[in-house]
């Protein structure tokens, strides 16, 4: 297996970092816009796309500010995908961070499916 490389995101997001929060942190707001479907059974969720089924750890969980999952793929390494709610202290602009790993010729694809995604998530919100 080869190794995976960290990269880091960052998305402006015109909305509360409370209604955020809402929105990467439990299965329903998940299923929104991450995944087509989200079950968790305490730490563990399972995240559900067109058939395919993809199960991930909760690794950390800061209230109002970030979560953290591990896929189980990647047990045992130090891999996982975080989102993070970023406040600026001065304007109060609100953006959200992401932290993923990919193996070198995927960070691209990966940061195209991130890129799909918030703009989903900005749509939902009514954060254009």
């Amino acid at each position: 297996m080869s190794d995976k490389i960290k990269y880091e995101m960052e998305f402006p997001i015109h909305v509360s970092s409370s209604l955020l929060y809402q929105y990467i942190s439990t299965p329903s707001g998940l299923q929104e816009w991450y995944a087509d479907n989200v079950n968790s059974r305490g730490e563990f969720f399972t995240f559900i796309w067109e058939g395919s089924e993809e199960e991930a750890k909760l690794i950390s969980k800061v209230k109002g500010e970030s979560i953290r999952f591990q896929w189980m793929d990647d047990e045992d390494t130090d891999y996982y995908f975080e989102m993070r709610i970023q406040l600026d202290d001065l304007t109060k602009d609100v953006s959200i961070m992401i932290t993923d790993f990919a193996e070198e010729d995927e960070i691209e694809e990966g940061k195209m499916l991130w890129e799909n995604m918030i703009s989903e998530l900005k749509h939902l919100l009514g954060s254009v």
